[in-house]
């Protein structure tokens, strides 16, 4: 019970603070990794292999020394899985920045706007409409709705606080080195497979809650419709099946080409209705917000499960 406590505590406190402004566990992870890099970055795989697994090993150990710490103490215990799920939840911070970019929009203020949805994606923003950067803020709050939430969730009922830890390593690291450029094409490789591993039953299961969040049943039936259509056209495994699910609940088109770096990647078309606009982003952050809700669910039901089968101790004869 003491997870499925510390994963509802550190959700509420995801909820009501967002991420800390100062001294976030993961940017020092991010600073150590970019360390690290400087002595294990070569243009190679195995180079890359043994970056992530050093970073991704050293972190899952220390959830594993925090999970043995504190089994003792049910109090303990809950506190420790809620600074764990609160370090590593981005919900609060994701709709803070959307309801941001969506007051720019309605106010004219396209400049400003360009300027924070840089905060979501990594493509470039320089150029765009005020259209194309509404489609930008909803496809990041359908993707990083499955990355920074429902995903650490769902290992963190797993796994506890390891499952916590290791999986915002991964997703850190992929952020990091899991580019397609000329630097990290060979080294990111890693990081990206292990994102793209990690990620995939939680991208179907927030997927499968913005379907069971949707307005109506033909609201539902479109998010079916455009994840079996148009989803393996995303170049990403997993942020297309989000992506679609949100486009169909939502009755917009997403997707399209998007410039990273001067190169032109095309994402296909997602959904069948007019293409996305400002005033799609709050009910977009609406559905974001009901996914969140029924992950930590999910989450504590996977927690409760995972608990009471693990094997009790044998006593000493």
């Amino acid at each position: 019970m003491s997870r499925s406590a510390g994963l509802v505590l550190g959700w509420a406190l995801d909820q009501a603070f967002g991420d800390p402004r100062r001294w976030h566990p993961v940017a020092g992870f991010g600073s150590a990794a970019t360390a690290l890099e400087g002595r294990t970055y070569a243009v190679h795989r195995a180079r890359g292999v043994s970056h992530v697994a050093l970073l991704v090993g050293t972190t899952v150990g220390l959830g594993v020394l925090a999970e043995r710490s504190t089994r003792r103490s049910r109090v303990a215990h809950t506190l420790v899985t809620a600074a764990a799920t609160w370090a590593v939840l981005g919900g609060r911070s994701l709709t803070r920045e959307a309801s941001a970019i969506d007051g720019q929009l309605r106010q004219g203020d396209l400049a400003a706007a360009r300027v924070q949805v840089r905060n979501l994606v990594g493509r470039d923003t320089t150029r765009l409409d005020a259209d194309d950067v509404a489609r930008a803020c909803i496809e990041s709050l359908a993707e990083n709705t499955s990355d920074a939430v429902v995903a650490p969730l769902l290992w963190g009922g797993l796994l506890g606080v390891p499952g916590l830890l290791g999986y915002r390593a991964v997703n850190t690291l992929d952020a990091m080195v899991g580019h397609r450029n000329d630097r990290y094409r060979e080294f990111g490789w890693a990081a990206a497979r292990l994102d793209d591993v990690v990620n995939w039953v939680p991208a179907r299961v927030a997927a499968g809650l913005a379907l069971a969040s949707a307005e109506s049943r033909e609201r539902a039936v479109a998010g079916w419709r455009a994840i079996r259509r148009d989803a393996p056209a995303h170049p990403s495994p997993n942020g297309g099946v989000v992506e679609a699910s949100f486009a169909g609940v939502l009755g917009v088109r997403l997707g399209g080409s998007n410039s990273y770096e001067g190169e032109i990647e095309d994402r296909g078309t997602l959904g069948d209705g007019p293409a996305a606009r400002a005033h799609d982003i709050t009910p977009a952050a609406r559905l974001a917000q009901r996914v969140s809700v029924g992950s930590l669910a999910v989450a504590v039901v996977i927690a409760c499960t995972a608990t009471t089968r693990r094997p009790a101790r044998r006593r000493a004869t």
